[in-house]
């Protein structure tokens, strides 16, 4: 009896160390796997960094570069169009003359429009904050827009609410939503229809520019804003970099996406500051 009660025993505390070790061991296992999990998470946010800082490196280089080159070429397009300017006093009522200094004038109207766009590129200035309306900024860009918009038969919407505000630097924050609008408008030449509309929660201000045209591509969304990337012939690919500058200015970022009914969505995502302001009120 006692022989087979010591092996009774043994048996069961057999049993019980492996019943530990199998425990032990399956603990062990999910421990390894969670922390492979966190492993390749760090590793994709590290890659993610990395990538984003390589960005901010070579934008700040090109942003020397291309201010550089910006002001040099706009101090030799003030003489010329001093010149321009007397030689249409010179061949005044001489059509075909006047028709070909047309198109100079058009040539260095696009370039300076470039030479703008690369000042605005490389502008670093920090914003200057102030509350504002939304609908009535929506309706100033709308409004400076009216001749394209009608000679493309488009026609515009703007669903910003009449309350709805923000606080952010009103000049650069126009200058997102015009070139996001301009963007819009190159993708409908044969009309459809350009929507403002604004959200708020979560702590910020979303403020959207959808269109109805043939919305982006895979490529396109994925660099919508690499600088000097474009898929319109003669565009300098500078207009959505600009909006992502001035995004990244106001602690906010601009994502593109297509929109489920169809057309293009870009989305201006801006830190709500009057919800900040009042969380952090005693």
């Amino acid at each position: 009896m006692l022989a087979e009660a010591s092996k009774l025993t043994a048996e069961s505390d057999l049993q019980t160390v492996l019943a530990a070790w199998n425990t032990a061991t399956v603990r062990l296992e999910r421990t390894h796997e969670t922390l492979r999990a966190e492993v390749r998470r760090l590793t994709d946010e590290l890659e993610v960094k990395n990538r984003e800082l390589a960005r901010k490196n070579r934008l700040a280089d090109l942003g020397q570069m291309a201010a550089h080159v910006a002001h040099e070429v706009r101090n030799n397009l003030v003489p010329v169009t001093l010149y321009l300017s007397l030689l249409r006093r010179r061949i005044a009522g001489d059509r075909e003359c006047e028709d070909v200094l047309e198109k100079i004038e058009a040539g260095f109207s696009a370039l300076d429009g470039m030479v703008n766009d690369l000042l605005q590129f490389t502008s670093d200035r920090d914003p200057q904050w102030r509350t504002f309306s939304l609908r009535k900024l929506a309706g100033e860009v709308l409004g400076s827009l009216a001749p394209q918009l009608a000679a493309q038969g488009i026609q515009a919407v703007n669903a910003m609410g009449a309350e709805e505000t923000v606080t952010a630097d009103r000049d650069m924050l126009r200058r997102a939503m015009l070139n996001l609008a301009l963007n819009a408008l190159d993708a409908m030449p044969e009309g459809g229809t350009l929507a403002f509309r604004a959200s708020r929660g979560h702590g910020r201000v979303e403020l959207q520019i959808a269109d109805t045209g043939p919305g982006l591509s895979e490529e396109a969304q994925r660099r919508a804003f690499e600088p000097f990337y474009t898929t319109k012939p003669g565009g300098t690919g500078l207009g959505l970099a600009i909006v992502y500058r001035i995004a990244e200015a106001h602690g906010g970022q601009v994502l593109a996406a297509n929109a489920p009914s169809g057309g293009a969505v870009f989305t201006l995502v801006l830190p709500d500051r009057a919800h900040l302001t009042r969380e952090a009120a005693p």
